[in-house]
């Protein structure tokens, strides 16, 4: 697989990249992340080799993200209709003002311009609701982004970090409505993070959004820099407060056995643990961060590892998620409804549509 192997993004023609470009590394305003200059070698070498889709937010080091972004497409004269932009909208850069933030057309009008202004361009190719905004009428935030899409500014929505029900709700409301319905889903997905099998992955499918996971590689836990041989020394990074202090037996056997495989494949743990994510039903193009140059070639690797079905299951049988109510119910009363039936000629009891937690008691 290649970063030219261009996929169509959920039920939309846009055509994006396996692997996409994050930059929430770009600068420095959080205290860690990638200098300009960094931050513009990684692009280059991302376009390079044919990547075309940047992925960004308003909130991202506090706008200065979109501004990296910005400067180098105005400092290279890269076409920029050859490029999928995205960012997002719903967090407040304005601590105090209560209407410069969520999903209100407010907030939405006023953030794409913000956004169009730091990206100096006139107009976003993929623009996402960022969060759940409960204080919002989702007819509200469908409407303003149907009025953006049909003024230019806006060439497809989508949604992110949302519950199921949400999104299915805003995409009746724009069907019926006639308005532009989401195209994708953001969501974390790793193999740390497997509970979006239960409802989230499934809706995306039967509702025509092309998922785009983040975080597929934990917060760096499944980059192979954490190991049982390191776990009493000292860490450095925006991974290494709370979520790496004390790993779990079941994340070493993860980080073990992705190992294991690295060595296999003369590839790094971080390239297994993302070649999983991309191999997963649903999954379009899959988030990639990268601070450093070499962060960035290692990911790109993940595109040249190929896993057996036997391999993707030793790994899938050390991270079982616990699902809850309805999964594990609706999976049991699939099973006895269609108990003993066939469809040309063959047996209806297949194996679980959803894990099952093992440890569950009826």
């Amino acid at each position: 697989m290649q970063l030219t192997d261009y996929r169509t993004l959920g039920r939309s023609g846009l055509r994006v990249s396996p692997l996409a470009l994050g930059a929430m590394t770009f600068g420095e305003d959080w205290g860690w992340g990638s200098t300009p200059a960094e931050a513009a070698a990684i692009m280059s070498k991302y376009m390079e080799q044919g990547g075309n889709i940047i992925d960004t937010a308003n909130i991202y080091t506090k706008g200065h993200s979109e501004k990296i972004i910005g400067d180098y497409l105005k400092s290279t004269g890269i076409r920029r209709d050859q490029l999928v932009i995205s960012t997002k909208f719903f967090c407040n850069l304005h601590p105090g003002d209560p209407n410069a933030g969520g999903g209100g057309r407010k907030n939405i009008i006023q953030s794409l311009e913000n956004s169009l202004r730091r990206l100096q361009t006139d107009y976003i190719d993929l623009y996402w609701l960022h969060a759940y905004d409960p204080h919002t009428p989702i007819e509200e935030t469908m409407a303003a982004l149907h009025d953006l899409v049909s003024a230019g500014k806006v060439r497809y929505i989508a949604v992110s970090d949302v519950p199921a029900w949400k999104v299915a709700q805003a995409q009746l409301v724009a069907q019926f409505r006639g308005w532009p319905a989401f195209v994708a889903l953001q969501l974390e997905y790793s193999l740390l993070e497997r509970t979006v099998e239960g409802e989230m992955i499934p809706m995306a499918q039967e509702l025509g959004l092309g998922v785009m996971p983040w975080s597929p590689l934990k917060g760096g836990v499944l980059s192979g820099k954490y190991t049982r041989g390191n776990k009493d020394e000292a860490q450095s990074g925006r991974s290494a407060s709370g979520l790496i202090n004390g790993l779990s037996e079941s994340t070493y056997q993860v980080i073990d056995r992705l190992q294991e495989l690295a060595k296999e494949k003369e590839t790094t743990p971080a390239g297994v643990a993302l070649a999983w994510v991309i191999s997963r039903a649903g999954v379009t193009s899959t988030i990639i961060g990268a601070r450093t140059m070499q962060q960035l070639e290692q990911n790109l690797a993940a595109l040249s590892v190929s896993l057996t079905p036997g391999e993707i299951a030793s790994l899938d049988a050390l991270c079982v998620p616990v699902l809850g109510f309805p999964a594990t119910f609706a999976q049991t009363a699939l099973n006895m409804s269609q108990a003993g039936a066939t469809v040309n000629g063959i047996s209806s009891l297949t194996p679980p549509l959803m894990p099952q937690n093992s440890n569950e008691v009826y």
